[in-house]
């Protein structure tokens, strides 16, 4: 870990709350409300929020499910983001999502017409920016977690004893 936490601390709460709290605190609200807000589907959010998981490599975030009305994605799920442009398990919407997290984090400036077109054909206006203001937190807040180190040491509320 890159960031010292006082004994008996929870990392995140620390740091997101204590450490910056004029900064910390309105990003963890920007981040929760991408989850409370969204009206994306639930395959293709977690698409796109794996996705970049994956690339950020945070712990936290790859261990993390969304869950909606009691349902997950599958547990296959994440192995099929991996292989998103082959999988017969997405359809054009959660492969289309799995794209656009995958070049936002890591080729955005190729971002071209023919993309942009496929997304409209897809997507709505306001979805689309909707998943871009999603794929902004979780490419900063789970890019954030990873190089402070912080991933490694945070437990999903389900994996606490």
């Amino acid at each position: 870990m890159n960031i010292d936490i006082p004994e008996g601390k929870d990392p995140i709460g620390y740091v997101w709350g204590e450490m910056v709290p004029g900064i910390g605190i309105a990003a963890s609200q920007f981040s929760l409300a991408v989850y409370a807000h969204t009206t994306l589907g639930l395959r293709e959010f977690e698409a796109a929020r794996l996705r970049i998981a994956q690339i950020n490599g945070c712990i936290f975030c790859l261990d993390w499910r969304t869950e909606r009305d009691g349902v997950k994605v599958e547990p296959e799920f994440a192995d099929a983001v991996t292989e998103w442009r082959t999988t017969e398990l997405f359809d054009e919407r959660t492969r289309l999502a799995a794209e656009y997290a995958e070049r936002y984090t890591l080729d955005h400036h190729n971002l071209d017409d023919d993309f942009w077109k496929r997304m409209a054909e897809h997507y709505t206006q306001q979805e689309i920016v909707e998943l871009s203001m999603s794929l902004g937190a979780w490419l900063a807040f789970g890019r954030l977690n990873h190089v402070l180190g912080i991933d490694t040491v945070c437990v999903l509320p389900s994996h606490r004893s």
